[in-house]
């Protein structure tokens, strides 16, 4: 076996001292790792204590420390009059490496292994350091009154920690009767705490829908602009997607029924209340309609109401699951979407039988959950905190929505029409002059404005966006048009 001052330790053993790891560990694992990789085989003597510690230029005795932790971990023997040796079976003994060209101090660049890849579900979202961004709807965090939260969470942990009991895929009992009480109240949906699952985000929500409900071949009705997000996760099941035209009162019903004439539908994704991305609202008319298409054809009703708790102008129309006897309709939404962002959840109404298969998988993908959370967001609903906070955030988003529209006018109103929404947290405008929508966005980037390519969509009948005003206060929406208004003159001026 190779002598131990011919293997040059010093290549491949390297000592932070600024490190909070003590220094014999940092030896021990880096001799550890030289080992399962074949740098050091079995059969090895090591140096002796003092040998390595003048190459290592350590004192002795951290030596002596770190093949004790050898010692102990199995990885080394100590043989009398001969030295210390590295242990392992002979049949798993690696050649010796070239310790020039190689070390230990990176991790594997590519898996020795093959595995798919996808491109469905590469990753759109966009991230920019410019100081104003648009997006597409998403609430101003710096409303949150993250005092007051931290309070009740800390109140939760040292005074109810005994109610809050263990956790189990079915997640927090107290906070599932709070929400389904909740919901019955703001959204007419008659349910109990059986009727409801808790999970992550809305995202999280339709794929574990999808797994259950959606097999390879089946086909899915969308509408012609829809959550991309939602499209992928489809895509991911190897479902044939249909899109179905929208208008002013939301999908076209008619074109609904004429493909369900002529073969079989699995399902029907909706964004009812404000469609997404265009905000339009499903008509009263066109809701019930759709429940009796899904009864006769038997497919399955999707309801996402993403954002049913921010409308302004009226009561918003119930959901399609409020006024469904016939068991097709499974609504999903979040809850707490204006608190900060660790107190959002989402969730899942459906029938019982479905929930049994439903909190099967979530007890897979997400066992443990938060339970503590859940109890928190099931005291705001019971002590009615949630609806105090609500109602002050809504009046501030209507300011906002107002404001906002008042600019779109002012700064771009010979170039784009748009109809002001009841409701949600973005506006959908359309150009009436022909514009590079991703020409625009590189521009406005050079002046200190994000427009994600998420938001754009562009194609020879549509050129659009959808442009969030919930995250802006009215000073910061001034210097976006200002901004936005520029770069449109100087993109078709070119």
């Amino acid at each position: 076996m190779d002598s131990p001052v011919e293997i040059p330790y010093k290549s491949f053993v390297k000592i932070d001292r600024k490190s909070s790891s003590s220094i014999y560990m940092q030896i021990a694992n880096q001799l550890i790792n030289a080992i399962q990789r074949g740098y050091l085989p079995f059969g090895t003597k090591l140096p002796g204590t003092r040998s390595l510690s003048s190459i290592l230029e350590v004192h002795r005795n951290t030596i002596v420390s770190a093949y004790d932790e050898l010692l102990a971990q199995g990885w080394i023997e100590s043989r009398p009059n001969k030295g210390t040796f590295i242990i392992g079976k002979e049949e798993n003994k690696i050649l010796q490496k070239d310790f020039e060209q190689n070390t230990l101090n990176h991790y594997p660049k590519s898996a020795g292994f093959t595995f798919k890849t996808s491109n469905i579900l590469d990753n759109p979202f966009e991230h920019s350091t410019c100081e104003y961004v648009f997006n597409d709807g998403a609430p101003d965090i710096r409303l949150t009154q993250i005092d007051q939260h931290s309070r009740i969470y800390s109140s939760t942990l040292k005074r109810r920690a005994h109610k809050i009991g263990h956790y189990n895929q079915d997640g927090s009992e107290f906070f599932k009767k709070n929400l389904s009480q909740y919901l019955n109240l703001s959204r007419g949906l008659p349910i109990s705490k059986n009727n409801v699952l808790i999970t992550r985000s809305t995202e999280m929500s339709i794929y574990i829908v999808s797994e259950i409900l959606l097999s390879e071949g089946d086909t899915v009705l969308v509408g012609e602009l829809s959550y991309f997000s939602v499209n992928m996760i489809f895509q991911r099941k190897g479902v044939n997607i249909i899109s179905i035209p929208i208008d002013d009162d939301g999908i076209n019903v008619e074109e609904v029924r004429k493909i369900c004439q002529k073969q079989k539908i699995r399902m029907l994704y909706l964004t009812p209340h404000h469609h997404y991305p265009t905000t339009v609202t499903l008509s009263a008319q066109r809701r019930l309609e759709l429940l009796n298409l899904s009864n006769t054809y038997g497919f399955v009703i999707l309801e996402d109401d993403y954002d049913y708790d921010f409308h302004y102008d009226k009561s918003p129309l119930l959901p399609l699951a409020s006024a469904d006897t016939g068991g097709m309709v499974i609504y999903i939404g979040s809850f707490g979407k204006s608190l900060a962002p660790g107190f959002r959840t989402g969730f899942i109404v459906a029938p019982e039988n479905l929930m049994i298969e439903m909190r099967k998988h979530l007890g897979i993908i997400d066992r443990q959950g938060d339970v503590v959370m859940e109890h928190v967001l099931g005291e705001m609903i019971d002590e009615g905190e949630i609806n105090r906070y609500l109602k002050k955030s809504i009046k501030i988003y209507q300011e906002r929505r107002d404001y906002f529209t008042e600019l779109l006018g002012k700064y771009l109103g010979d170039y784009i029409r748009f109809q002001i929404p009841s409701g949600g947290l973005a506006i959908w405008i359309e150009w009436t002059q022909p514009i590079n929508l991703m020409q625009l966005s590189r521009v406005c980037v050079q002046n200190n404005l994000f427009i994600p390519k998420t938001l754009l969509y562009q194609n020879k009948n549509l050129t659009a966006m959808r442009l969030g005003f919930g995250n802006l206060t009215f000073i910061e929406m001034e210097n976006c048009m200002k901004i936005l208004s520029e770069c449109v003159f100087e993109v078709l001026k070119n």
